[in-house]
């Protein structure tokens, strides 16, 4: 059985640590490949070299809302230049976040405006990040994507039903994290059950977020392995048809991963 753990944070602290450690452990688990998510500029290079050294480690280059006010120059092109590293299979992660508000909520748009046009640019899959903020990416998302298509997931789901159809609507994937197997995730369980197997992936965010059984410890890829089994529960499924499927889609979505 294998697995895509499709968003961690492998030169986080907690993993950087260890960091050869947690990737085998990751693979003694089964998981096949696992995506380095970037946040900042300035790690892109970090997340980039994990990728360059590890041959079941991909990346991703973006810019986190929260870091959108200390990064205001950034622009498309500077993005679509990152992408042509034949191990960089995605943008972001990018979006909105009035939990926190980091970040001013206009600078957190253009921000996100900037990303979007990279993944219309150049066909790679957006990595989105969103928190109370739902009215607000849906808004994005749709006159972007009325603009011109582009593909990409919903990461760490913990948004509405409403909100899920929605984005499932624009083809949006979603991804489940160890958030799923808390018990305070009532909500959130009932719209995993309703989610369409072929639009779901499976996801870390590690460090952070550890699922069931593994709550205290700091998260790694290798945890992927119970939200899984957890959501091949609610949906009713088989642990080995649940890594299968998930494993399919995130080589569908993240395609450039499929010829590294």
């Amino acid at each position: 059985m294998s697995l895509v753990d499709s968003h961690c944070h492998l030169n986080y602290p907690g993993l950087v640590e260890d960091q050869a450690g947690v990737i085998a452990r990751a693979r003694q688990a089964g998981v096949e490949l696992m995506i380095a998510i970037g946040t900042k500029t300035r790690e892109w290079p970090e997340v980039i070299a994990i990728a360059e050294r590890e041959p079941d480690v991909v990346a991703t280059v973006g810019v986190h809302p929260h870091e959108a006010a200390a990064e205001p120059d950034l622009d498309t092109a500077t993005i679509v230049a990152a992408c042509t590293h034949p191990r960089v299979v995605g943008i972001g992660e990018t979006g909105l976040d009035y939990y926190y508000d980091k970040s001013p909520r206009d600078r957190q748009a253009a921000n996100f405006r900037a990303h979007i046009h990279a993944a219309q640019d150049t066909g790679l899959p957006l990595v989105v990040h969103t928190r109370d903020a739902e009215a607000d990416t849906l808004d994005i998302l749709r006159r972007e994507m009325a603009r011109a298509p582009f593909t990409g997931v919903i990461h760490c789901f913990t948004a509405s039903q409403a909100f899920a159809e929605a984005a499932l609507a624009l083809g949006f994937y979603i991804s489940l994290s160890g958030i799923v197997t808390f018990k305070s995730a009532r909500d959130l369980q009932e719209t995993a059950r309703s989610l369409p197997l072929e639009m779901l992936l499976v996801e870390t965010d590690a460090p952070y977020l550890a699922p069931v059984p593994m709550r205290g410890k700091p998260c790694e890829p290798a945890f992927v392995a119970h939200t899984a089994a957890f959501v091949a529960n609610l949906k009713g499924v088989a642990p080995a048809e649940l890594a299968r499927i998930t494993t399919q889609n995130a080589y569908r979505l993240f395609h450039k991963a499929a010829r590294r």
